[in-house]
């Protein structure tokens, strides 16, 4: 019998292409999104409208997923959001998205399946994070904020749930080529009269770049796959460039302001 999966932001990006791994590899993959709000973008009958951001819309899915399949084996939170702008100029409502998407959402989702698969004594719980998760580049504050908050909950949430025979990923993901314009959003107060606007500009030009240039999602949809299939899950899988690799260890080794004038000249600030 196939596993059984529930993965939000499950209709572009990274969910989209992880989505498509997990069923060529032989997955019943439940998808959830905001966009199959609208029947016609729904591929399957396994599309679910999903709004991580709502507690309402979150017990609707979990409620339809449950009827379509049963408990699930895995989850799997991949809705995420990115807005761009200096962290002085963030308008409160931003901040709140990119959080209530990011880290809530995972909260949200986790506290609605965690009971099922305690019960079962068995289950696996795969979150999304970012290289983000463990250094900040400028221009991403909300973002970085978003992902360092769901590293330290799943740390602590993997301790925790170790006893009820339920494993705990975390996905750490460079950049990569796999559409996310769709969820990039500019702060409405970076306009030309922002003080940063100028050094914005050169930067966020630099994250497109790399952006368009990442690595593929394909790769990384069939990276997941494995590891699910695998008998033990990985506490992490940190999936970038090597160049991104050794940024993460140049983080961890180097005193703070080097490290941040390293990656500011890189960003050409």
């Amino acid at each position: 019998m196939s596993k059984k999966v529930w993965i939000t932001g499950a209709s572009s990006g990274l969910g989209l292409h992880t989505a498509r791994a997990l069923e060529e590899a032989g997955f019943c993959v439940v998808k959830g999104a905001r966009s199959y709000a609208d029947e016609k973008k729904r591929t399957d009958g396994l599309c679910l409208p999903l709004d991580v951001t709502s507690e309402e819309s979150v017990k609707g899915f979990v409620d339809n997923a449950l009827a379509l399949t049963g408990v699930p084996d895995v989850l799997i939170h991949c809705a995420g959001v990115l807005n761009l702008g200096a962290c002085e100029s963030y308008e409160d409502a931003e901040i709140r998205l990119v959080m209530e998407t990011n880290f809530f959402g995972l909260t949200r989702m986790v506290r609605h399946v965690l009971p099922l698969m305690r019960e079962r004594k068995q289950g696996r719980i795969v979150a999304f994070s970012s290289i983000n998760g463990l250094l900040g580049i400028p221009w991403e504050g909300a973002y970085t904020a978003s992902k360092h908050a769901m590293e330290g909950y799943l740390e602590c949430l993997r301790m925790e749930v170790r006893p009820f025979g339920i494993e705990v990923m975390a996905v750490e993901p460079g950049d990569h080529s796999s559409g996310s314009t769709l969820y990039r959003r500019h702060g409405k107060n970076m306009t030309e009269e922002n003080p940063y606007f100028a050094r914005y500009q050169k930067g966020i030009a630099v994250i497109a770049h790399d952006e368009e240039n990442g690595s593929s999602p394909e790769k990384l949809g069939k990276k997941i796959a494995r590891a699910l299939k695998k008998k033990r899950l990985p506490g992490k899988m940190c999936i970038a460039k090597w160049d991104q690799h050794m940024a993460v260890m140049l983080h961890d080794l180097l005193p703070a302001k080097l490290f941040s004038r390293f990656i500011s000249m890189y960003y050409k600030q």
